[in-house]
């Protein structure tokens, strides 16, 4: 068996639920907050979505994208619809290239994550100028990119409860 030279090559606990259930509504929570819509912020949901859809495909899919893209609908009194579809095919080209992305170090996932994040902003910037809305402009995308430079930081965080201590005892299994 061949050891992963770039990724990960250490043994992972399991992931609990309630960690992965948390880690999401912190995220929708955190897209909750009133900003200006002028400001470039990073869309915490969507990062957390992908991570988990590349972690955990099995337990974290696309019915779960749906669904929290629908609350951010109804919250942001947007198109209804538009953030459902931007994450529902955001977790599924996730789920299509998870394996692939394991491979990666944190910063080359972060360039493999890129294109997804920037293609669901660009779903959500279209439907809403179909419907009326004004074209905000290509800044608007940064987000994306600042959403993908956050994606170590987030790999970082979201595994720390899986990893094994570092000062292990032989006597205990894992």
């Amino acid at each position: 068996m061949a050891i992963n030279p770039f990724g990960d090559s250490e043994i992972l606990r399991p992931v609990n639920p309630w960690f992965i259930a948390f880690s999401l509504f912190a995220a929708m929570l955190f897209k909750f907050i009133p900003i200006d819509r002028n400001w470039i912020t990073p869309d915490m949901l969507a990062l957390v979505l992908v991570f988990w859809n590349i972690r955990q495909p099995r337990r974290i899919g696309i019915g779960v994208a749906w669904c929290f893209g629908a609350a951010i609908d109804v919250h942001s009194a947007s198109v209804f619809g538009e953030h459902a579809l931007a994450y529902t095919l955001l977790s599924y080209f996730a789920i299509t290239i998870h394996r692939r992305v394991m491979w990666f170090s944190p910063l080359m996932q972060a360039a493999h994550i890129f294109p997804l994040l920037l293609a669901a902003q660009a779903i959500t910037v279209i439907i809403r100028v179909m419907f009326g809305g004004t074209f905000p402009g290509a800044y608007i995308f940064a987000e994306s990119a600042l959403t993908a430079a956050l994606w170590p930081l987030m790999h970082f965080l979201l595994l720390a409860p899986q990893k094994l201590p570092q000062n292990r005892d032989n006597d205990r299994p894992i």
